[in-house]
């Protein structure tokens, strides 16, 4: 038991960093449109010509967040790598929910805010279809990111490239059940991550009103 625990820590180092690059990367894609969805809609801001570009770098960025779940096929490959059933429970995994979840925690947030903004134009009750419309408009970026290898910002460098291949892909069955499957994951995570994580922070709140009344 003692020699089986020791043996995987040679390996530890090269687990521990082996993915460090292309997880810190893709977890800062994820971050900008958090970022962006704070200083767009949580703020009182004239919607000025800055804004809106910022509105639509905004979703151009949004889909790279929800994008995180896919890297699950690192996953696979890391645990058919490893053959040590402590690194992968006690390194592997963990590392992998941890990146999941923040990647997909700020695609939660970044609605939330976008739900708060909408809410104080008096837009309340579009709140809930701009949420599918984005949640589709992400499975749609998804899609171009993960099987067409297209980024972001090809909204500007390939355009023509962009839009042809997607038009040559809608009109076959394949793309349209991928990206509809991955709508309906977005989906059901989304929901109940957004309840919990308005549940958290209607929490933190009360409890930072009652701090302030108190003293």
């Amino acid at each position: 038991m003692k020699s089986q625990l020791l043996n995987w820590l040679p390996s530890l180092p090269e687990a521990l960093y082996r993915n460090l690059d292309w997880m810190a990367w893709n977890l800062f894609l994820a971050l900008i449109p958090l970022g962006l969805s704070i200083w767009l809609f949580r703020r009182t801001r004239p919607h000025t010509v800055l804004w809106w570009i910022g509105a639509l770098i905004f979703l151009a960025f949004l889909p790279n967040a929800p994008y995180i779940l896919t890297d699950v096929i690192h996953l696979i490959e890391d645990v058919h790598r490893y053959s040590s059933v402590y690194l992968i429970t006690l390194v592997i995994l963990p590392s992998y929910l941890i990146f999941f979840f923040v990647g997909f925690e700020a695609y939660v947030l970044s609605l939330i805010n976008l739900g708060h903004y909408l809410s104080s134009q008096g837009w309340k009750r579009w709140i809930l279809l701009t949420e599918f419309i984005i949640h589709g408009l992400s499975a749609l970026g998804i899609y171009l990111g993960r099987f067409q290898r297209f980024n972001s910002w090809d909204l500007l460098t390939q355009p023509h490239n962009l839009a042809s291949d997607l038009l040559s892909d809608l009109v076959m069955k394949r793309p349209l059940v991928v990206i509809a499957l991955t709508f309906v994951v977005i989906a059901s995570l989304y929901f109940p991550m957004k309840w919990i994580s308005l549940s958290f922070l209607r929490q933190r709140l009360y409890r930072t009103v009652r701090k302030n009344k108190l003293s």
